[in-house]
């Protein structure tokens, strides 16, 4: 059966509404499953002449028994112009079908796939978030047709189904009818499908568990209690993780039409005005602890969320994007979003500490000791054993000294040398039993140092270039370690030392990361 003008015109209608509300630009699509091709051909021309969507048409050759019912057009003849239209664009049948489902599955262009009886079974697109069926599906065919939009994603929790014909009223049929058979196993088919109302049953939940993060602020109005709660790290990530489910729902529920007439709108407003809250709360605390989330997969959904349903005319709210930490005027423009001594220190100190652990291997002793000092910091002002402008002070002190390179008592003889540097803490470090009660244990240590960065670069580089990737070449590596420890032997017997073979082995170690991290190509 071909359907009437009027109703492919009105579901299209509805389809572009549904898909540009809720999931376009979120990074997920959508597969329309048309009942034959002249009413995919007309669902695919109208959806084209609305133009909100982007979408491409997969069909099979044509026959020539389509489309005789339709007595007020040649259905067959524009079945086969289509058709023929796509054999000049692509040549074959196989490029045709090529190019399409790879711009579905790879690219960001088709949006929205129209098909007829094609990619309803075996075609996995994870992307694939949405099904619109506006045919009739026998049992087997609707089950494996549900199966597209169930494949796994990064932050798809759920697949859609929106039925204009009636499917779903047969589906527990045909998960019944189904059951007993080899390919599927009855545990396996429960949960299938599940109603919206579910899900949403669970938003008042998930607002309640948000909230319950904060019960220890006493004064529900004062903003910067909310931030200072969030300083320890489990706390501040179970709020993300917290809001995270609640936006997701809320997204879900404020989708729902049968949500929207039967929750009272003061209701609706609460959960709004919550989000909003929690979210620029979010933003601030996130820039506040310079923390990366890793919830990537749900911002474009939450952006999707903010834009259509939180924010107001004139106000902006946008989920704040990553800065680089190295970059002195990045690290200033973030720091100038920030109000009040204790903010800005608190964000200061976690941008040090998280630069210091990205470099943590080009001087391991020297970057330990320096996050030890910021951390203390930071527990001695949660602790009031120092106020906010001693914080910010001690705290601009610390990343000045991280991202200065300024090294306190370094012996001058190698003091514009921070590879020799790194192996001289490490020495210091690992030997202090042997060198603690030698009068000139300084002396010992830089001897080491830079015998040990003598023997790497002999190793390492060829015409004063690291050899390329000779990280990954235990040969090189092997020789590193055999001449450290004749290094060593050497220094027990000149300076009379007494050494630790474990303690020997760990400054080799560490020494040759410190290499592999200071010498790349």
């Amino acid at each position: 059966m071909v359907q009437s003008l009027s109703f492919i015109e009105n579901t299209a209608w509805d389809i572009v509404k549904h898909f540009t509300d809720n999931i376009q630009n979120t990074g997920f699509k959508a597969q329309l499953v048309a009942p034959n091709k002249l009413s995919a051909i007309r669902y695919r021309d109208i959806l084209k002449d609305i133009g909100r969507v982007s979408v491409e048409l997969l069909i099979s050759a044509p026959d020539t028994r389509e489309g005789e019912e339709d007595a007020f057009e040649g259905s067959d003849d524009k079945v086969k112009i289509f058709y023929k239209a796509m054999m000049d664009k692509y040549g074959t049948t196989e490029k045709y079908e090529k190019a399409i489902i790879n711009g579905f599955k790879k690219r960001d262009h088709p949006e929205i796939i129209i098909v007829v009886d094609k990619l309803l079974t075996g075609f996995d697109a994870p992307r694939n978030q949405v099904l619109y069926l506006t045919r009739h599906l026998k049992e087997h065919t609707l089950l494996q047709a549900i199966a597209r939009v169930n494949r796994l994603y990064p932050g798809k929790d759920y697949g859609y189904i929106i039925d204009y014909y009636g499917n779903l009223e047969n589906l527990d049929d045909a998960l019944h009818t189904y059951a007993g058979l080899e390919e599927y196993d009855e545990d396996e088919l429960i949960g299938t499908l599940t109603n919206m109302a579910n899900e949403i049953e669970r938003l008042p939940q998930a607002h309640s568990e948000v909230w319950d993060i904060f019960k220890e602020v006493k004064n529900k109005y004062d903003e910067p209690a909310y931030e200072e709660l969030l300083s320890d790290d489990a706390k501040r990530h179970s709020f993300y993780e917290k809001l995270s489910l609640y936006l997701r729902l809320l997204k879900l529920a404020l989708s729902s039409l049968e949500f929207n007439n039967n929750t009272p709108e003061k209701q609706i407003d609460k959960y709004k005005k919550d989000a909003a809250f929690f979210l620029a709360l979010r933003v601030s605390v996130k820039r506040r602890y310079s923390d990366e989330l890793d919830y990537k997969e749900y911002e474009a959904q939450v952006q999707k969320l903010i834009d259509k349903h939180i924010t107001s005319d004139g106000e902006v709210l946008k989920i704040t994007e990553l800065v680089n930490i190295f970059d002195k005027e990045e690290r200033e423009a973030e720091l100038e979003k920030l109000t009040g001594k204790a903010a800005k220190a608190d964000h200061i100190a976690s941008r040090t500490i998280k630069a210091i652990n990205i470099r943590i291997n080009e001087d391991p002793i020297f970057y330990k000791r320096l996050s030890e000092m910021v951390k203390k910091t930071i527990e001695d002002y949660h602790q009031q054993r120092i106020d906010e402008a001693e914080y910010l002070a001690r705290t601009k002190d610390f990343e000045d000294s991280f991202f200065s390179g300024r090294r306190d008592n370094v012996p001058v003889i190698i003091k514009d040398n921070p590879t020799a540097i790194a192996f001289y803490n490490l020495a210091t470090e690992e030997l202090k039993d042997a060198l603690q009660h030698k009068v000139n244990r300084l002396e010992i240590a830089v001897d080491i140092a830079k015998g040990i960065d003598e023997i790497v670069k002999a190793n390492v580089f060829d015409n004063d270039k690291p050899v390329i990737d000779w990280q990954k070449n235990d040969d090189i590596k092997g020789m590193i370690r055999i001449q450290i420890d004749d290094l060593i032997f050497e220094m027990k017997i000149k300076y009379d030392l007494e050494l630790d073979f474990d303690h020997l082995d760990q400054l080799i170690a560490e020494c040759i990361k410190v290499a592999e991290t200071k010498y790349k190509n």
